[in-house]
């Protein structure tokens, strides 16, 4: 079974940057597409990003497009979430997740119950 753990959120201003770093044991992740999902309060868990499971192929919702960038190391069992420019509506709970079984496709998968695996989730709280 395949444990995920989020660290890296905070508290930032709006423009700064936050990195966020998802490490997995268990099982490796090498073979799964990942990805995060955010909530904030009162709102349903969104998608922000997804990596296929070799890295190939990578997608994220609109709003974040242009500022996060995610990327994966299958050889450290990590995947991460580099956030720039970050706004006020960017502030939420943060998931990493794992599709939690082998998945060898460049499709996307954009729907929580696309994942079987999710960490704990970390908070990250933009202030204006």
């Amino acid at each position: 079974q395949m444990t995920l753990v989020e660290s890296g959120g905070g508290l930032v201003q709006a423009g700064d940057s936050l990195r966020l770093i998802c490490t997995a044991s268990g099982r490796p992740i090498a073979s799964q597409p990942m990805a995060w999902f955010r909530q904030a309060p009162g709102n349903v868990r969104e998608f922000v990003s997804q990596i296929t499971w070799n890295g190939g192929r990578t997608y994220y919702a609109d709003s974040v497009k242009g500022r996060f960038t995610i990327s994966r190391d299958n050889s450290k069992n990590t995947m991460s979430l580099q956030m720039s420019n970050l706004k006020p509506e960017d502030t939420a709970v943060y998931y990493c997740v794992s599709r939690g079984a082998d998945n060898y496709s460049q499709e996307d998968y954009v729907r929580p119950s696309d994942y079987a695996a999710w960490g704990q989730g970390t908070q990250v709280t933009v202030s204006s």
